[in-house]
């Protein structure tokens, strides 16, 4: 069995995974209480779900990008686990967790999340054997800068306020996915981590470090 993590934000997000299925998961909105409120968390999912540590034989976590403390927090957790149970860690960008998430299509999908002071971080994917990859660097930027650049069918997905589903929904080169999509599925960071830990493809526990975007020099918060 294996453990997600995901603290990449305000929204956090716990799943125990199989390979088959997903056993359990959580997902919640916190107010800068990941410290508080993860380890509580973690131990009602494992209760619900007729689980104990000792069933788990790998860890998955989310390494950004997101804000400075909260993937401090996660990845501390994730870490701290890994390394007193020897078992195998995968660390896994977070966009791209949302993008694992939407239905393959044709035109490109941009994954955003929010990067604070009125910004938002974005990675660009293109579907290629029916999987979502990457293409380019995480990059970080305004709504506005970002609507900018759409200029051919694109679909959107991810964490947006309101107000930015507002300006997107008005572009009409953008494909809006449904706030049900946006939201990022531990279940799907999950999968991810499986895939590459069947691979052993796995991280150094030691070494893994998140991926923090910079906003004029300084972490983001």
């Amino acid at each position: 069995m294996l453990l997600a993590v995901d603290t990449s934000t305000a929204q956090v997000g716990l799943a125990l995974y199989d390979g088959d299925k997903a056993l359990g998961m959580m997902t919640w909105t916190t107010r800068q209480h990941h410290t508080t409120e993860l380890a509580p968390a973690l131990s009602g999912l494992l209760s619900r779900c007729d689980a104990t540590m000792d069933m788990v034989h790998a860890v998955g976590v989310a390494i950004g990008p997101g804000s400075f403390t909260s993937l401090r927090v996660g990845l501390s957790l994730a870490k701290g686990i890994a390394l007193a149970r020897h078992l195998p860690l995968i660390g896994i960008p977070t966009l791209d967790v949302i993008a694992a998430a939407q239905p393959p299509a044709k035109q490109p999908l941009i994954a955003v999340l929010q990067a604070g002071r009125t910004r938002v971080a974005f990675g660009v994917y293109q579907s290629q054997r029916k999987e979502w990859q990457a293409e380019g660097p995480v990059r970080s930027g305004t709504v506005d800068e970002l609507l900018d650049e759409i200029q051919s069918p694109t679909i959107v997905a991810g964490e947006l306020t309101s107000e930015e589903r507002k300006k997107f929904s008005k572009h009409k080169k953008v494909l809006l996915a449904s706030p049900a999509h946006c939201v990022r599925n531990p279940a799907a960071l999950a999968e991810l981590a499986w895939a590459r830990w069947q691979k052993n493809q796995v991280d150094d526990a030691a070494a893994l470090a998140p991926i923090y975007l910079h906003v004029a020099g300084t972490p983001i918060e």
